[in-house]
C-alpha cells in the first residue's frame, strides 16, 4: 500500500556531493518523521539522519556541517545533501518513514516503511 523509493546514490570521488531522494507513494494521509540510515560492509545499519513533520532534524556526529536533511511534505519526499564525501561515508543508503498514515480501501492505517536503498561508494 505504500512504497518508499530512493534514487540519487552512485560513485563520487573523496570531496564530492551527492543528493538522494526518496518518494513515499500510496494513499498517504500523512507522515511523521522521516529519515535516511546507512549500512557500511560488515557493519551494522546506522542512524544517518532525521526529520519530523515539522522540519526538527538530527544527525549523527559524523555527518554534522557535511549533509542536510530536508523534506517536501506535499510531495511526500525527503532529501539527503551530502557533501565533503569521505571513502567512510561509502555505504548503502535507505529511508525510512515512521507513523505513516495511509488509506486502505475506507480504513485508515498506520505503518512504518523501509525503501530498498541505494548504493553510495566514495573512491579516496
Amino acid at each position: 500500500q505504500v512504497q518508499l523509493v530512493e534514487s540519487g546514490g552512485g560513485l563520487v570521488q573523496a570531496g564530492g556531493s551527492l543528493r538522494l531522494s526518496c518518494a513515499a507513494s500510496g494513499r498517504i494521509f500523512s507522515i511523521n518523521d522521516m529519515g535516511w540510515y546507512r549500512q557500511a560492509p560488515g557493519k551494522q545499519r546506522e542512524l544517518v539522519a532525521t526529520i519530523t513533520s515539522g522540519g526538527t532534524t538530527t544527525y549523527v556526529d559524523s555527518v554534522k556541517g557535511r549533509f542536510t536533511i530536508s523534506r517536501d511534505n506535499a510531495k511526500n519526499t525527503v532529501y539527503l545533501q551530502m557533501n565533503s564525501l569521505k571513502p567512510e561515508d561509502t555505504a548503502v543508503y535507505y529511508c525510512n518513514a515512521l507513523r505513516v498514515a495511509y488509506y486502505s480501501g475506507l480504513n485508515l492505517r498506520v505503518g512504518d516503511y523501509w525503501g530498498q536503498g541505494t548504493q553510495v561508494t566514495v573512491s579516496s
